[in-house]
Protein backbone atom coordinates (compact mmCIF):
# COMPACT_ATOMS: atom_id res chain seq x y z
CA UNK A 1 0.00 0.00 0.00
CA UNK A 2 0.98 3.76 -0.71
CA UNK A 3 1.42 6.53 1.65
CA UNK A 4 -1.19 8.48 -0.24
CA UNK A 5 -3.71 5.96 -1.54
CA UNK A 6 -7.03 7.25 -2.60
CA UNK A 7 -6.13 10.54 -2.01
CA UNK A 8 -6.57 13.28 -4.51
CA UNK A 9 -3.26 16.03 -4.67
CA UNK A 10 -2.68 19.32 -6.98
CA UNK A 11 0.56 20.35 -7.54
CA UNK A 12 1.41 23.26 -9.15
CA UNK A 13 4.73 24.23 -10.91
CA UNK A 14 4.24 20.32 -11.62
CA UNK A 15 6.46 20.63 -14.56
CA UNK A 16 9.70 20.64 -13.46
CA UNK A 17 12.48 19.96 -10.63
CA UNK A 18 10.50 19.71 -7.57
CA UNK A 19 6.97 20.05 -8.33
CA UNK A 20 8.00 17.36 -11.15
CA UNK A 21 9.77 15.14 -8.14
CA UNK A 22 6.86 15.55 -5.89
CA UNK A 23 3.73 14.45 -8.66
CA UNK A 24 5.91 11.78 -9.46
CA UNK A 25 6.71 10.31 -6.14
CA UNK A 26 3.18 11.66 -5.01
CA UNK A 27 1.76 9.53 -8.15
CA UNK A 28 4.00 6.88 -6.90
CA UNK A 29 2.68 6.26 -3.29
CA UNK A 30 -1.07 5.71 -4.60
CA UNK A 31 -2.40 9.10 -5.56
CA UNK A 32 -4.10 10.58 -8.09
CA UNK A 33 -2.18 13.87 -9.40
CA UNK A 34 -3.16 16.84 -10.89
CA UNK A 35 -0.52 18.50 -12.58
CA UNK A 36 -0.86 22.08 -12.63
CA UNK A 37 1.43 23.95 -14.78
CA UNK A 38 1.78 27.53 -16.83
CA UNK A 39 3.71 26.21 -19.66
CA UNK A 40 1.41 22.92 -21.55
CA UNK A 41 4.68 20.89 -22.71
CA UNK A 42 6.92 20.13 -19.16
CA UNK A 43 3.05 19.70 -17.66
CA UNK A 44 2.40 16.74 -20.14
CA UNK A 45 5.85 15.38 -19.49
CA UNK A 46 4.91 14.98 -16.15
CA UNK A 47 1.57 13.20 -16.74
CA UNK A 48 3.42 11.00 -19.00
CA UNK A 49 6.18 9.75 -16.99
CA UNK A 50 3.72 9.38 -14.16
CA UNK A 51 0.78 7.15 -16.19
CA UNK A 52 3.85 5.45 -18.13
CA UNK A 53 4.75 4.24 -14.22
CA UNK A 54 1.15 3.12 -14.04
CA UNK A 55 0.25 6.04 -11.83
CA UNK A 56 -3.06 8.03 -12.38
CA UNK A 57 -2.24 11.78 -12.99
CA UNK A 58 -3.93 14.33 -15.72
CA UNK A 59 -2.82 17.67 -16.53
CA UNK A 60 -3.90 21.11 -15.66
CA UNK A 61 -2.58 23.96 -18.44
CA UNK A 62 -2.32 27.00 -15.49
CA UNK A 63 -1.58 30.21 -14.58
CA UNK A 64 -1.90 30.35 -11.04
CA UNK A 65 -1.49 33.90 -11.04
CA UNK A 66 -5.17 34.29 -12.10
CA UNK A 67 -7.74 34.10 -10.06
CA UNK A 68 -10.45 32.75 -11.75
CA UNK A 69 -7.89 30.12 -13.30
CA UNK A 70 -7.83 28.59 -9.86
CA UNK A 71 -10.73 28.49 -9.19
CA UNK A 72 -11.92 26.77 -12.13
CA UNK A 73 -9.03 24.07 -11.91
CA UNK A 74 -10.35 23.65 -7.99
CA UNK A 75 -13.62 23.37 -9.22
CA UNK A 76 -13.32 20.97 -12.20
CA UNK A 77 -10.95 18.72 -9.74
CA UNK A 78 -13.25 18.24 -7.00
CA UNK A 79 -16.42 17.84 -9.89
CA UNK A 80 -14.08 14.79 -11.76
CA UNK A 81 -12.53 13.18 -8.78
CA UNK A 82 -15.32 13.66 -6.00
CA UNK A 83 -12.31 14.82 -3.64
CA UNK A 84 -9.28 16.94 -3.20
CA UNK A 85 -6.80 15.96 -0.30
CA UNK A 86 -3.55 18.06 -0.99
CA UNK A 87 -2.19 20.35 -2.15
CA UNK A 88 1.13 21.40 -3.03
CA UNK A 89 1.78 25.15 -4.00
CA UNK A 90 5.17 24.92 -6.00
CA UNK A 91 4.78 27.25 -8.45
CA UNK A 92 6.91 30.43 -8.70
CA UNK A 93 7.81 33.58 -10.44
CA UNK A 94 11.23 34.83 -9.28
CA UNK A 95 12.56 38.32 -10.47
CA UNK A 96 16.35 39.31 -9.57
CA UNK A 97 17.96 42.27 -8.91
CA UNK A 98 18.92 44.84 -6.73
CA UNK A 99 16.15 47.31 -5.19
CA UNK A 100 14.89 49.91 -7.78
CA UNK A 101 15.57 47.20 -10.75
CA UNK A 102 12.40 45.00 -10.57
CA UNK A 103 9.43 46.26 -12.19
CA UNK A 104 6.13 46.51 -10.62
CA UNK A 105 4.29 44.46 -12.86
CA UNK A 106 6.99 41.42 -12.10
CA UNK A 107 6.14 41.80 -8.59
CA UNK A 108 2.93 42.04 -8.97
CA UNK A 109 3.28 38.63 -11.21
CA UNK A 110 5.63 37.30 -8.24
CA UNK A 111 2.86 37.88 -5.42
CA UNK A 112 -0.05 36.67 -7.43
CA UNK A 113 1.80 33.67 -8.30
CA UNK A 114 3.91 32.58 -5.25
CA UNK A 115 1.54 34.19 -2.59
CA UNK A 116 -1.67 34.88 -3.35
CA UNK A 117 -2.41 31.98 -5.61
CA UNK A 118 -1.68 30.32 -2.09
CA UNK A 119 -4.85 31.73 -0.27
CA UNK A 120 -6.43 31.32 -3.66
CA UNK A 121 -5.94 27.53 -3.61
CA UNK A 122 -6.67 26.97 -0.10
CA UNK A 123 -10.26 29.10 -0.13
CA UNK A 124 -11.36 27.71 -3.35
CA UNK A 125 -10.47 23.89 -2.05
CA UNK A 126 -11.29 24.23 1.56
CA UNK A 127 -14.94 23.42 1.21
CA UNK A 128 -13.15 20.06 0.33
CA UNK A 129 -10.58 19.96 2.65
CA UNK A 130 -13.02 19.82 5.46
CA UNK A 131 -14.49 16.41 4.16
CA UNK A 132 -11.02 15.08 3.74
CA UNK A 133 -10.17 12.51 6.51
CA UNK A 134 -6.43 14.15 6.53
CA UNK A 135 -6.27 17.41 4.39
CA UNK A 136 -3.09 18.88 3.99
CA UNK A 137 -1.64 22.64 2.38
CA UNK A 138 1.88 22.45 1.84
CA UNK A 139 3.73 25.23 0.43
CA UNK A 140 7.52 25.42 -1.31
CA UNK A 141 9.01 28.16 0.82
CA UNK A 142 12.53 29.35 1.10
CA UNK A 143 15.45 29.99 3.44
CA UNK A 144 15.50 34.02 1.30
CA UNK A 145 13.89 36.46 4.09
CA UNK A 146 13.13 33.54 6.62
CA UNK A 147 16.97 32.28 7.59
CA UNK A 148 19.06 35.22 6.14
CA UNK A 149 18.93 37.93 3.41
CA UNK A 150 20.51 37.54 0.12
CA UNK A 151 21.78 40.11 -2.08
CA UNK A 152 19.30 40.98 -5.57
CA UNK A 153 16.23 38.72 -3.38
CA UNK A 154 14.80 41.39 -1.30
CA UNK A 155 11.72 40.89 -3.22
CA UNK A 156 11.54 37.10 -3.31
CA UNK A 157 13.06 37.25 0.51
CA UNK A 158 10.12 39.84 1.05
CA UNK A 159 7.36 36.91 -0.29
CA UNK A 160 8.65 34.15 1.30
CA UNK A 161 8.24 35.07 4.61
CA UNK A 162 4.89 36.22 3.89
CA UNK A 163 4.69 32.70 2.81
CA UNK A 164 5.51 31.81 6.65
CA UNK A 165 2.99 34.40 8.04
CA UNK A 166 0.81 32.58 5.74
CA UNK A 167 1.00 28.65 7.05
CA UNK A 168 1.59 29.96 10.09
CA UNK A 169 -1.85 31.61 10.43
CA UNK A 170 -3.75 29.14 8.05
CA UNK A 171 -1.75 25.98 10.44
CA UNK A 172 -3.65 28.12 13.19
CA UNK A 173 -7.61 28.78 11.76
CA UNK A 174 -7.82 25.41 9.92
CA UNK A 175 -6.20 22.92 13.01
CA UNK A 176 -9.56 22.14 14.14
CA UNK A 177 -10.67 20.63 10.79
CA UNK A 178 -8.06 18.50 11.04
CA UNK A 179 -6.26 20.62 7.91
CA UNK A 180 -2.40 20.94 8.46
CA UNK A 181 -0.64 23.36 6.87
CA UNK A 182 3.40 23.20 6.51
CA UNK A 183 6.32 24.23 3.84
CA UNK A 184 9.42 23.45 3.10
CA UNK A 185 12.04 25.41 2.54
CA UNK A 186 14.66 24.14 0.12
CA UNK A 187 18.18 24.99 -0.01
CA UNK A 188 20.41 25.23 -3.43
CA UNK A 189 18.16 22.61 -5.55
CA UNK A 190 19.30 20.79 -8.75
CA UNK A 191 16.40 21.72 -11.16
CA UNK A 192 16.25 23.69 -14.52
CA UNK A 193 15.83 27.02 -12.84
CA UNK A 194 19.23 26.84 -11.15
CA UNK A 195 20.90 26.39 -14.07
CA UNK A 196 18.87 28.37 -16.66
CA UNK A 197 20.08 31.43 -13.93
CA UNK A 198 23.83 29.97 -12.47
CA UNK A 199 26.68 28.97 -14.45
CA UNK A 200 28.25 25.63 -13.87
CA UNK A 201 30.93 27.84 -12.01
CA UNK A 202 28.52 29.66 -9.96
CA UNK A 203 26.81 26.61 -8.81
CA UNK A 204 29.96 24.97 -7.85
CA UNK A 205 31.27 28.31 -6.20
CA UNK A 206 27.89 27.93 -3.88
CA UNK A 207 27.74 24.54 -3.30
CA UNK A 208 30.74 24.44 -1.79
CA UNK A 209 29.73 26.69 0.99
CA UNK A 210 27.03 24.67 1.98
CA UNK A 211 27.96 22.10 4.86
CA UNK A 212 27.12 18.90 3.07
CA UNK A 213 28.63 20.70 0.14
CA UNK A 214 26.39 19.51 -2.68
CA UNK A 215 22.99 20.80 -4.19
CA UNK A 216 19.78 18.97 -3.25
CA UNK A 217 18.08 16.77 -5.49
CA UNK A 218 14.38 17.65 -6.58
CA UNK A 219 13.62 14.22 -4.99
CA UNK A 220 14.78 14.54 -1.87
CA UNK A 221 12.72 18.02 -1.53
CA UNK A 222 9.73 15.72 -2.51
CA UNK A 223 10.39 12.99 0.12
CA UNK A 224 10.02 15.87 2.33
CA UNK A 225 6.37 16.69 0.75
CA UNK A 226 5.56 13.21 1.19
CA UNK A 227 6.05 13.01 4.58
CA UNK A 228 4.42 15.67 5.53
CA UNK A 229 1.53 14.94 3.30
CA UNK A 230 1.36 11.11 4.97
CA UNK A 231 -1.39 10.55 7.90
CA UNK A 232 2.63 10.38 9.56
CA UNK A 233 2.82 13.93 9.84
CA UNK A 234 -1.16 14.39 10.81
CA UNK A 235 0.24 16.18 14.22
CA UNK A 236 2.78 18.67 12.73
CA UNK A 237 1.20 21.67 11.05
CA UNK A 238 2.18 25.65 10.96
CA UNK A 239 5.75 24.55 10.40
CA UNK A 240 8.56 25.52 7.87
CA UNK A 241 11.40 22.93 7.65
CA UNK A 242 14.66 23.83 6.43
CA UNK A 243 15.95 20.73 3.80
CA UNK A 244 19.19 22.70 2.37
CA UNK A 245 21.82 20.67 3.00
CA UNK A 246 22.48 22.84 6.56
CA UNK A 247 22.77 26.01 4.32
CA UNK A 248 20.88 28.17 7.35
CA UNK A 249 23.16 27.22 9.67
CA UNK A 250 25.71 28.97 8.23
CA UNK A 251 28.35 29.05 5.81
CA UNK A 252 30.81 25.79 5.67
CA UNK A 253 34.58 27.10 7.05
CA UNK A 254 37.57 24.19 7.29
CA UNK A 255 38.16 23.55 10.61
CA UNK A 256 42.10 25.09 10.33
CA UNK A 257 40.20 28.39 9.15
CA UNK A 258 38.15 28.44 12.43
CA UNK A 259 41.18 27.84 14.71
CA UNK A 260 40.11 24.24 14.96
CA UNK A 261 41.77 21.06 14.29
CA UNK A 262 40.01 18.46 12.11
Amino acid sequence: MGKLDGKVAIVTGGGRGIGKATAERFAAEGATVIVATRTAAPGQETVDAILAAGGTASLSAIDVGDREAVRTMVAQTAQTHGRIDVIVHNAAYIPMGPLGTVSDKDFDTMLNVGLKAAFWLTEDALPYFKKSPAGRILVTSSGAGNRKSIAGMVHYGALKTAITGFVRGAGLELAPYGITVNAIEPGLTDTYSLHANMTDDQISATAARIPIKRPGKPEEIAAGFLFLASEEAGYMTGQSFSIDGGSSLGDAVPLAMAGLQG
